[in-house]
């Protein structure tokens, strides 16, 4: 018989591969795993309440499967979809608007601006139209942020970026779970724009596909500063691109009434919290 060791038969612990969760994924599984509990003791109506236990559910074994069997690719893109999920799985929350809070925020609007829907009458057609169109399509920096983040080699990266994301998103999504508010354009009159029939394309983008309840701080605002932010330091050229769009994001939330200046301020400032914690 040949001499030597004979080689150690595996234990059942090197045929399982079982790596950890990434910093994101604990982040978006803390949130479905929240929103799961805490619509129990919400006053909802029972559809409501099932249907945001249930798809928190599924997202918590979605998630579950993505880090067992999903490649690193995969992982690496996931968090898009969490994200999306995380943004309109709150707002079943929403049955009352708080109207104090609402007068609250529309004060303030009343106080830096004057009268909000004439305020930007003067500015004009072209410059309040690419507002519109921005604002309209600021859901795909978020793909497209990751997107430029991995073609330009830093594909490591895709945690840290995608923690920045969704923790600026999960937590201003958060605020919907006890405190709800209308956004100004349910509640005044359509703002006196010369850009009309753009402003008019995007209000019934708004109306059909978005959850219709305002946000506090403004869930546009935190994630488009996150997703610069996230950039910044792999992609400067990128990173200073996506600052510019944030910029106009913020600003077109205010001209087409989508969010309260309020709203702005405090995304901007959620934005900045997440980078000085996680961005480090």
């Amino acid at each position: 018989m040949p001499g030597g060791p004979r080689p150690r038969r595996a234990a059942p612990d090197d045929l399982i591969s079982c790596e950890s969760l990434r910093a994101s994924e604990w982040l978006s599984a803390a949130y479905f795993l929240y929103l799961a509990v805490v619509c129990w003791f919400r006053p909802l109506r029972a559809a409501r309440r099932l249907q945001i236990a249930g798809v928190s559910a599924v997202m918590l074994a979605a998630l579950g499967l993505v880090v067992a069997f999903g490649s690193s690719t995969v992982r690496d893109w996931a968090p898009a979809f969490y994200v999306l999920v995380g943004y309109f799985l709150p707002g079943r929350f929403y049955e009352r608007p708080h109207e104090g809070l609402e007068r609250w925020l529309a004060a303030w609007d009343r106080r830096l601006l004057g009268d909000p829907r004439t305020r930007f009458r003067a500015w004009p057609r072209w410059l309040v139209a690419y507002l519109d169109v921005v604002y309209m399509g600021c859901f795909l920096m978020l793909p497209g942020g990751f997107a430029v983040l991995a073609l330009a080699g830093h594909a490591d990266a895709a945690d840290r970026y995608w923690t920045m994301v969704a923790g600026a998103d999960f937590s201003a999504f958060l605020s919907l779970t006890f405190v709800q508010t209308r956004p100004p354009w349910v509640l005044e009159r359509p703002p006196d724009l010369r850009s009309v029939s753009v402003h008019r394309a995007a209000l019934s983008f708004v109306q059909r596909g978005t959850i219709g309840a305002n946000t506090f701080p403004s869930g546009h605002t935190a994630v488009s500063f996150a997703i610069a932010f996230a950039l910044l330091p792999y992609v400067p050229a990128a990173g200073m691109a996506a600052l510019l769009l944030s910029a106009t994001i913020a600003v077109a939330c205010i001209v087409g009434r989508y969010h309260y200046v309020i709203d702005v301020v405090t995304g901007v400032a959620l934005a900045c919290g997440v980078w000085a914690v996680a961005g480090f």
